[in-house]
């Protein structure tokens, strides 16, 4: 069994339950009894604790963390120590992992990933404004919890494991998501946590991640020298706003990327109101990073790295290397033979065409007229003469209209009967189709989930909620839909759902309790369907233990459910009774008394006592009616008296 499981930590935390381990801490349910609710608290692993300076900067960053106060952080409490315990206690979840949700639902729609990497940036923009960068973005310190939130996790923590982490096979699992700046050992600031958010969203939208490998050590170089597969070129549906979006935000050039989450945020929610938005000057940015990016030194420890890494891969492929280097030689060789005739030709051509050129029939033509392609589908437009082998139709997205059908171009540019002698690109929008569904089985499923399912459809819908009382669904489950499942559902369209209240609660008639012991008290009111609350003691004539009071008066009539209190007694009041000691003449001057009562200490008093005179001292002892004591009364371990009394 695990060793804090029924611990109590500072008298306050009581460990319940194992729900978590990572590498640096474990993590268990447990409940504050001094604010009587459930937190989480995360406990630092044994062997990390024994070193001194981590302890201290555990606790620093911890304490710094739990000043962040954000929807979408997960919130610290408390930092502390309980002998050689370290510990944080934070908000418990009630949730599960990003990492866990992709696993479960596969490749998401792009729509769910806009909505979950949303809320990641709000989290990030809070914390870096306050001088905080978390430095393990990643999908299993995502949680999300039932209603579809997001809350950031470990920033505290995530700190010092990025201090220490060497790119071992245990570090895999982190990166794949670190930054090329975290990779190379650099400095880090707030554009280290944007480029891991960037991962983090190409992976929620394409249902893989950029970079992969069977080392830590062979990922990090691609971090360093590698370019993802575009998301688009995995999951064509991805919006090509959305996918500059990731990419700008994974540019291994720091200076490139998104400055501020604030950026990110500006960008994401320009998107979200318009998926169509103009991205020119993001896949400006882009082109320009590839196109102009210098040719830079690898460092010393990166070029040791890589060869550790690919040492003995390159002993088993050396042989082969060296056929296909000689292979490769003959076929530069044979290339710039070729393309040096090529390029005789080309010049050639260029002279015979600037000194014969003027005296022909001239070919150059006026240009070529933009037809009106409002109305055909792009199929029927590319099939024009007008456009075949003239003009190439782009399609940028999709518009809604009432005048067109659904395919058909509603918009062009350039417009037509304009005339276009180079640039014979034509870009349209097509009538979007009118996005119906059905209605999805949600009976049984918590309302709240059933609501997340539903917005994931991107129809735009609205909910009523009408709560009925159920027997057979427990409380907060849906009941029924309007429409029925498997009922077709369209953009907008108003939902109800039909939600339990649970099973309706019958009246209680509250009994007496009073003369009865407070455990049959107890169990009689448990067995009517009340709550027992925790007990109140009071000193009394009655019994220990008997109930004299109850909380809501006899005959009254409550709910199923309702807290009932019992005072209970504690028996008569304590009665009190001086007893006086004499003092040996032996003793003189100024000494101290000490009592004691059935073998417990029960305090001293000092006296002055005149030499060889002696005197007498008199202490007040208590306890219960009717029950009997010794009490006794020492100078240092010499006892000067004893009496047996009855109270």
């Amino acid at each position: 069994m695990d060793q804090y499981i029924g611990k109590m930590l500072d008298n306050r935390y009581e460990i319940m339950e194992l729900i978590g381990s990572g590498g640096m801490a474990n993590v268990y349910k447990a409940k504050c009894h001094r604010l009587n609710r459930m937190v989480a608290v995360k406990i630092l692993k044994s062997e990390l604790a024994e070193n001194a300076d981590f302890r201290r900067r555990f606790r620093d960053e911890s304490r710094a963390v739990a000043q962040l106060s954000h929807a979408n952080i997960v919130s610290v409490y408390d930092v502390s120590r309980s002998g050689d315990v370290e510990y944080i206690v934070m908000e418990l979840i009630e949730g599960i992992t990003l990492k866990q949700y992709m696993e479960r639902r596969g490749q998401m729609d792009w729509r769910e990933a806009l909505h979950f990497i949303t809320q990641i940036m709000r989290g990030l923009s809070h914390a870096h404004s306050r001088g905080i960068i978390h430095r393990d973005i990643k999908p299993q310190n995502i949680m999300i919890l039932r209603d579809g939130s997001v809350k950031v996790a470990d920033f505290g923590i995530a700190c010092l494991a990025s201090a220490g982490q060497t790119l071992t096979q245990e570090a895999l699992g982190s990166v794949h998501y670190i930054s090329p700046e975290q990779a190379r050992g650099d400095r880090t600031d707030a554009r280290s946590d944007i480029y891991s958010a960037g991962v983090v969203l190409y992976e929620m939208l394409t249902g893989k991640l950029p970079f992969d490998g069977d080392s830590a050590v062979s990922v990090a170089i691609q971090h360093l020298s590698s370019v993802p597969l575009a998301p688009r070129s995995i999951n064509p549906e991805i919006p090509e706003a959305l996918e500059l979006i990731c990419m700008k935000a994974m540019t291994p050039n720091a200076d490139k990327r998104y400055a501020t989450a604030d950026e990110m945020i500006d960008d994401l929610e320009k998107f979200r109101k318009d998926p169509n938005m103009d991205v020119e000057y993001i896949r400006t940015e882009l082109e320009e990073d590839v196109n102009s990016e210098p040719t830079q030194a690898i460092k010393p420890s990166e070029v040791a790295a890589i060869t550790r890494a690919n040492h003995k891969a390159g002993m088993r492929n050396n042989a082969a290397e060296d056929d296909e280097a000689a292979e490769k030689k003959r076929t530069r060789k044979l290339m710039a033979i070729v393309g040096g005739s090529f390029a005789a030709v080309l010049i050639l051509v260029v002279l015979l065409f600037k000194i014969f050129g003027s005296f022909g029939t001239s070919t150059e033509t006026d240009g070529h007229v933009v037809p009106d392609l409002l109305g055909k589908t792009v199929e029927q437009a590319n099939q024009m003469t007008e456009v075949r082998d003239i003009f190439q139709i782009e399609v940028l997205g999709t518009k809604d209209s009432d005048r067109y059908e659904a395919g058909q171009i509603i918009e062009q540019d350039p417009v037509a009967g304009r005339t276009r002698k180079n640039n014979l690109v034509i870009h349209v929008y097509v009538c979007a189709k009118e996005e119906k569904e059905v209605m999805p089985p949600l009976t049984g499923m918590n309302y709240q989930e059933a609501k997340v399912q539903l917005n994931n459809m991107g129809l735009n819908l609205k909910y009523d909620i009408r709560e009925e009382f159920s027997d057979e669904y427990k409380e907060g489950d849906v009941i029924s839909t309007v429409p029925a499942a498997n009922e077709e559902l369209k953009k907008g369209n108003s939902i109800l759902l039909v939600v339990s209240k649970g099973p309706e609660k019958k009246p209680v008639v509250i009994p007496t309790f009073t003369k009865m012991s407070v455990d049959e008290a107890s169990a009689e009111a448990q067995k009517l369907g009340l709550t027992v609350g925790e007990h109140q003691f009071a000193y009394s004539s009655q019994p220990v233990g008997q109930v004299i009071e109850q909380s809501i008066a006899a005959t009254t009539s409550v709910e199923e459910g309702t807290e009932i209190i019992f005072t209970v007694s504690k028996g008569g009041e304590p009665k009190s009774q001086a007893v006086t000691f004499a003092i040996p003449e032996t003793y003189s001057g100024e000494v101290t008394v000490s009592f004691m009562q059935d073998g417990m200490s029960r305090g001293e008093i000092v006296v002055t006592l005149e030499e060889e005179k002696g005197g007498s001292v008199s202490y007040t002892f208590s306890g219960e009616a009717g029950t009997t004591s010794t009490v006794k009364a020492f100078i240092g371990d010499k006892e000067i008296g004893s009496e047996e009394i009855r109270f």
